[in-house]
């Protein structure tokens, strides 16, 4: 045998022993996986769906739709909310997290760890023992409403299908703040921008809201994200932080946001959103528009929007705050509403132990010599659109419309 066939036998010994090695990992792996799964099975084996294929959304609306609708949300029964206790999921989660040995870690994938998503648990009483005063006492109760609606719903809507994705995604719009032990899920155009000002100041990044920048609040990462942590770091904090998740009507932010992105000059939403909406929806565009991107109508932005297609992604600025913060997975223990922000914002301070003299800021972050989007001037950007396209963007939002209680709009 020559120095060739040498080489040529090393080298064929050597590829098999590589494929070897790759299948037996696959294979390893594998059993992590199903095990997990198992396990999981085990702790629950339903989880958020929609309603079933077929169902009128009218009906639908009208059937969960208690008496006796307010402006802004429907009455319905009082529930509790908790602070700073385990759920059952999270203390079992945590075990089975603390008893993998590190050679299994290190074993598995990376993302391997982060699948499947749980039902939220029973809801517990929220610790109210460092609220001062009697001034709260409306905001509390509409406070509790909130909760127990959301809570209901989310078991209303549930059924035997197991949705799956990955615990790392379904934190990654979660923001940390150690010190008081918050979690915020960033809900953009419902006062996010002032929310991670105070988020700074309560971590000690800053002494006054009214001393940090625009930039400084959106491009300083200044502040950690949920799903920066390991595994454990995002299990012991999803069990034992008080969680919350401020929302807004959806045509009002979904309008606030397009106000925002497109009617004001602005280096990335033009040339990246812009140019891609004005070349598929504007039928003999100019050389401008197509080399700029400005000018953007709002109803070229929701044929964009309603466009299983899409020329371009989607942005969290109008995605659906179901795929925001999930909050029919994440038990979050306090819901604001931006409609009534100012007062929840102040009363979740005092829940958490923020100093006295920190309140929430009034002013608005960018364009402040603009006209709010308010529920008229919505009303005026829907003036442009077809009546099916009305209902196709009220159907877009639909479960944000259900599961935060508002109001649907008349279309």
């Amino acid at each position: 045998m020559n120095l060739r066939q040498v080489f040529v036998s090393v080298l064929m010994f050597g590829v098999a022993g590589l494929l070897l090695f790759m299948y037996l990992q696959a294979w390893i792996e594998e059993q992590h996986t199903e095990s997990g799964e198992k396990l999981q099975q085990q702790i629950i084996n339903q989880d958020f769906t929609l309603p079933p294929p077929g169902t009128p959304r009218r009906a639908a609306w009208s059937r969960s739709a208690p008496l006796g609708l307010g402006k802004h949300e429907m009455a319905d029964s009082g529930g509790r909310h908790w602070r700073g206790r385990a759920d059952p999921f999270g203390v079992v989660a945590a075990s089975l997290v603390s008893q993998l040995s590190d050679q299994q870690k290190m074993s598995e994938s990376p993302l391997s760890r982060f699948r499947g998503v749980y039902l939220p648990p029973a809801l517990h009483p929220l610790n109210k023992t460092l609220v001062k005063g009697g001034k709260w006492k409306d905001v509390d109760s509409a406070q509790e409403k909130r909760r127990s609606f959301l809570h209901d719903f989310c078991k209303k809507y549930n059924s035997r299908k197991k949705l799956r994705t990955h615990l790392v995604h379904l934190v990654s719009r979660i923001y940390v703040e150690d010190r008081h032990k918050v979690l915020y899920c960033e809900v953009p155009k419902a006062g996010c921008s002032n929310w991670k000002r105070v988020l700074m100041v309560l971590n000690g990044l800053a002494a006054s809201v009214h001393n940090i920048s625009h930039d400084d609040v959106h491009y300083g990462k200044h502040l950690r994200k949920l799903d920066s942590y390991d595994l454990k770091g995002i299990y012991t904090r999803l069990n034992t932080y008080t969680k919350t998740i401020f929302v807004r009507d959806p045509m009002e932010r979904l309008v606030s946001a397009f106000r925002d992105k497109f009617e004001h000059p602005n280096s990335y939403y033009h040339p990246v959103f812009g140019r891609a909406i004005i070349k598929k929806y504007r039928h003999n565009a100019n050389e401008e528009a197509l080399k700029t991107g400005s000018g953007v109508k709002f109803k070229e932005f929701i044929q964009y929007l309603l466009d299983s297609h899409r020329p371009v992604g989607m942005d969290i600025h109008w995605e659906q705050v179901s795929k925001l913060c999930y909050p029919c997975l994440i038990n979050y223990d306090f819901i604001g509403k931006f409609e009534t922000l100012e007062e929840d914002a102040n009363y979740f301070l005092q829940l958490v132990g923020a100093p006295a003299e920190l309140k929430f800021p009034k002013f608005k972050d960018r364009h402040s010599s603009d006209e709010r989007t308010s529920a008229e001037v919505v009303r005026q950007y829907l003036k442009e659109l077809s009546k099916e396209e009305r209902q196709l963007t009220y159907d877009f939002y639909y479960l944000d419309y259900l599961m935060f209680n508002y109001t649907s709009p008349t279309v």
